[in-house]
């Protein structure tokens, strides 16, 4: 199993950090940011360890391919409503794109964006603007656009909106997904009948193109539109089909990327990932 966690990257020791602590949770995949998800501040790449954080992940046999690199919040790709925000929401993606590129990672994820006051058609429109000035087809990445909730005016609760971008962006080959249990459960897909969920998304997408798997539990219950995540099987989603869901073998080779919240000021990754990776009685 491909399994890892959010993870943190702070001074002074960057990546190099957050591969020791991907290590104390016993995991073999990480996600990052590359800084403050909320903002535009960025510590060049230089500072980050690169060197050292690649030899440690040699040593235990994470493959960079599987450090996943998510874009910050604050770019919204579906807003054309304010020319001066789009324009930085379209530089600062570009800047992140050559980032992962130094770093070395091939996936980013990015939440597709929100229509704001333009209709839902002109919002997509927009994200697939977007994404056609920025991502180049000689960039050694993947775009892995993320299933969204839909709360406010998201873009990306159903498949068909997802469906819809991939096959109007130029270089598709450049595009995946990234599944996010928590998001389709609040988005209205039933997860008591995952298989019938994969198989909507094949016949829509094709499964070969979910690429990450971020696994949470939900505070909310089916369809409630909200995106907020719980621990593992402490939410209505449940521990049991999470657990179906990180052992179906229709999903082996993705990456699994666990989000929940901190219990008591601390990370709970490194029990989480034993529950999943554990044996069923």
């Amino acid at each position: 199993m491909i399994i890892g966690s959010h993870v943190s990257l702070k001074a002074p020791d960057y990546l190099l950090g957050a591969i020791e602590e991907t290590i104390s949770y016993n995991a073999n995949a990480l996600m990052i940011y590359t800084g403050a998800p909320q903002n535009t501040i960025r510590k060049p790449i230089s500072q980050f360890k690169l060197d050292e954080a690649k030899s440690l992940m040699d040593k235990h046999n994470i493959d960079i391919k599987n450090l996943v690199v998510h874009a910050p919040y604050i770019i919204n790709l579906g807003n054309k409503v304010n020319p001066r925000t789009r324009e930085i929401a379209l530089e600062f993606l570009e800047k992140e794109i050559n980032r992962v590129i130094e770093i070395g990672a091939f996936y980013l994820v990015i939440h597709p964006g929100s229509h704001v006051s333009q209709t839902k058609e002109e919002g997509i429109q927009a994200i697939i603007e977007a994404l056609n000035l920025v991502v180049k087809k000689e960039h050694n990445i993947m775009i892995l656009l993320e299933t969204m909730a839909g709360k406010g005016t998201e873009i990306g609760r159903t498949f068909e909106e997802i469906k819809y971008i991939l096959e109007n962006v130029e270089n598709p080959d450049k595009y995946g997904v990234c599944l996010d249990t928590c998001h389709i459960n609040d988005a209205g897909y039933d997860l008591t009948k995952f298989d019938d969920v994969l198989d909507e998304f094949d016949r829509l997408i094709g499964i070969e193109r979910i690429k990450v798997v971020h696994v949470n539990d939900s505070k909310n219950p089916m369809g409630a539109q909200k995106d907020r995540h719980e621990n593992i099987g402490k939410g209505t989603i449940g521990f049991d089909i999470l657990y179906s869901i990180v052992h179906n073998e229709r999903l082996k080779h993705t990456i699994k990327i666990l989000e929940t919240p901190w219990v008591d000021n601390k990370p709970p990754y490194k029990e989480e990932i034993a529950l999943l990776k554990a044996a069923k009685n």
